[in-house]
C-alpha cells in the first residue's frame, strides 16, 4: 500500500505518517483582546485597533502581515524559504489576506472556512508537508471586530444593539510555520492527524446566535473523528472548539451526549477563554477567524510545549453565511475541521 493510501483513516480522517511540526507561530491582537485573560501571552497587543491605518480593512491586513513577519522571524526563515502560504479571512474576496501578505511573494492558496479557516489552513498545510509537496508552509488567518461587523451586520456607526447570544469578533491574527523537520528542536508541537468536516445545516437563521448555528457541525466532525480514530473523549487532555461561546458549548455537549459521547470534562472553547465574561462586555464570548488562531498560538501550544497537555483535539468552527444569504432568508450552515496536536517527545 502506498504511503498516501495508508494515511487515509475511516471516512473523513487522515493520520499523518510523516512528522509535521508547528515550527513557530505568532499572535497579534487588538486592545480588547490584550485586556482579556490571555493578554500577557500574545506576542503583540495593539494600542489602537486601526494599527496606524486609515480603514478597518487595512488594519486587518496589517495584522496578517505582522503575524507572518513575526512567525518567520521566530523560525529564522525568510519568505523564500516557504513553499506555499495557506491563508484566508472573513472579508469579501479575502481582501485582508491579499493586501496583507502579497508583499512576501509566497505562492498563495487562499482558503475560506469562515471562523474555521485556521483549522482548514493548518489541515491543508499539514497534508502538503506530509505528502512531500512542500518543505515548509505558512498558515495565517485573521479577523477584526469592526471590519466583520461591516461585512456581516451593520457598520459600527449604526450603534445597533446585540443580543446576549451574540459573540464578539476577535481582532487578531495568528500565523504558523509548518515544517517536516525539527533538527534544532525548536518546534512547538506536532500535527499527527486531521478530520475534515462537512457542511451541516440545522435550518437555524439567527445570525446573532452563531454558536448554536455552528455547534451541530462541531458535533458532526467530532463524532466522525471518534469513529475514524476509534477513540473516545478521554483519549485527549482537551477537546478545544474555536468560537462556539457559552451558548454553542451547551448545544455541542448536549448533541454529543445524544450520540453517546460526553466531552464535558475535557471541553474548552477559545471564544470563552479569550475574554473575561464578567469584566468585558462580549456577551456569549469571542468568535472570528482570529479567535482560535491567536488562542492556539499564545495559549494552547504553550500548554503542549510545557507538557501540561500531551494530546489535544483542536476544532475551529465556521458559520457559512453572508449578508446576502441572510437578507434572502437563508439559514446559517456550519462547518468544523479537527486537528490532532501532540506534545513533541
Amino acid at each position: 500500500m502506498s504511503q498516501s493510501a495508508s494515511q487515509k483513516l475511516g471516512k473523513a480522517s487522515v493520520r499523518l505518517e510523516k512528522e509535521v511540526y508547528i515550527y513557530s507561530s505568532a499572535s497579534v491582537v487588538g486592545k480588547k483582546e490584550g485586556e482579556g485573560p490571555l493578554g500577557l501571552l500574545f506576542d503583540v497587543v495593539g494600542e489602537d485597533d486601526l494599527f496606524g491605518c486609515d480603514t478597518w480593512e487595512e488594519a486587518e491586513s496589517s495584522l496578517q502581515k505582522n503575524a507572518v513577519n513575526l512567525a518567520l522571524e521566530k523560525a529564522g526563515l525568510k519568505p523564500e524559504d516557504i513553499t506555499f502560504a495557506f491563508a484566508g479571512d472573513l472579508l469579501g474576496q479575502s481582501i485582508a489576506t491579499s493586501f496583507g501578505i502579497a508583499s512576501f511573494g509566497i505562492p498563495l492558496l487562499g482558503v475560506y472556512g469562515a471562523c474555521s479557516t485556521c483549522g482548514e489552513s493548518l489541515a491543508l498545510g499539514a497534508m502538503s508537508v506530509a505528502g512531500g509537496y512542500a518543505d515548509r508552509v505558512v498558515c495565517v488567518t485573521s479577523s477584526h471586530f469592526a471590519s466583520a461587523e461591516k461585512e456581516f451586520r451593520f457598520p459600527l456607526e449604526y450603534g445597533n444593539q446585540r443580543p446576549l447570544s451574540a459573540t464578539w469578533t476577535v481582532t487578531g491574527s495568528g500565523a504558523f510555520v509548518l515544517s517536516g523537520e525539527n533538527t534544532d528542536k525548536k518546534a512547538r508541537a506536532r500535527i499527527s492527524g486531521v478530520t475534515v468536516g462537512k457542511i451541516v445545516d440545522y435550518g437555524l437563521k439567527d445570525s446573532m446566535n452563531m454558536g448554536a448555528c455552528m455547534a451541530p457541525a462541531a458535533a458532526s466532525t467530532l463524532e466522525q473523528h471518534f469513529i475514524d480514530y476509534e477513540s473516545q473523549p478521554k483519549d485527549y487532555d482537551k477537546i478545544i472548539t474555536g468560537d462556539l461561546g457559552v451558548v454553542g458549548q451547551t448545544v455541542l455537549i448536549d448533541l454529543l451526549r445524544e450520540k453517546g459521547y460526553d466531552i464535558s470534562a475535557v471541553h474548552m472553547d477559545c471564544g470563552i477563554e479569550i475574554f473575561d465574561a464578567g469584566a468585558q462586555d462580549t456577551h456569549a464570548g469571542g468568535s472570528g477567524c482570529g479567535c482560535s488562531a491567536v488562542t492556539l498560538s499564545a495559549y494552547i501550544l504553550k500548554q503542549l510545549q510545557e507538557g501540561n497537555w500531551k494530546k489535544v483535539l483542536f476544532l475551529p468552527t465556521g458559520a457559512l453565511l453572508s449578508k446576502t444569504s441572510f437578507n434572502e432568508g437563508q439559514s446559517v450552515p456550519g462547518i468544523a475541521h479537527a486537528l490532532v496536536l501532540e506534545k513533541i517527545d
